[in-house]
């Protein structure tokens, strides 16, 4: 599979908001603060947060197919948010080429020894493909609908 990644621009938001049908997969997408219905001209500025970077992922002929960001926690973490991707391509292997990609930029722009993300815990794709990236459960930050997952960053790993 052949894909790339890029900051997202003017034009990707209306394909970003187009995958967003409702005010509950808005809420369970972006947090609460994310009001639904909204203007997907204004989706840059409701998604900006302090110190964030974005990228979208493109499939082999240039259309975008996922969007992410990440941005420092702490002293200690960066975190993965607002993951989504498109609902015509989810199963074929854009998840994993997104967050992989993801954590490769994340680790690379912050040099953080630790990721870290949220995820539903009724959503078992996600959260079978943490696990996978080998992402696992901080009890003590997660709650009986949501689960928070680190993953320890190899030296290796940062470049």
């Amino acid at each position: 599979m052949s894909t790339s990644s890029r900051p997202a621009l003017k034009d990707d938001y209306a394909v970003i908001a187009s995958w967003i049908s409702s005010a509950e997969a808005c809420s369970r997408w972006a947090g609460p603060a994310l009001a639904y219905p909204f203007k997907p001209a204004d989706l840059s500025t409701l998604l900006a947060k302090p110190q964030s970077q974005e990228m979208v992922l493109l499939d082999a002929d240039q259309n975008v197919v996922g969007y992410a960001q990440f941005w420092p926690r702490d002293e200690q973490r960066v975190h993965l948010g607002r993951i989504i991707v498109s609902p015509a391509t989810r199963g074929l292997g854009y998840g994993r080429q997104l967050c992989e990609q993801l954590m490769q930029q994340a680790i690379a722009e912050t040099g953080l020894p630790v990721i870290s993300l949220r995820v539903y815990r009724d959503n078992p794709g996600a959260l079978h493909l943490y696990q996978q990236l080998g992402f696992t459960e901080v009890g003590a930050d997660s709650n009986e609908e949501v689960l928070a997952m680190e993953y320890k960053v190899r030296k290796s790993l940062v470049t």
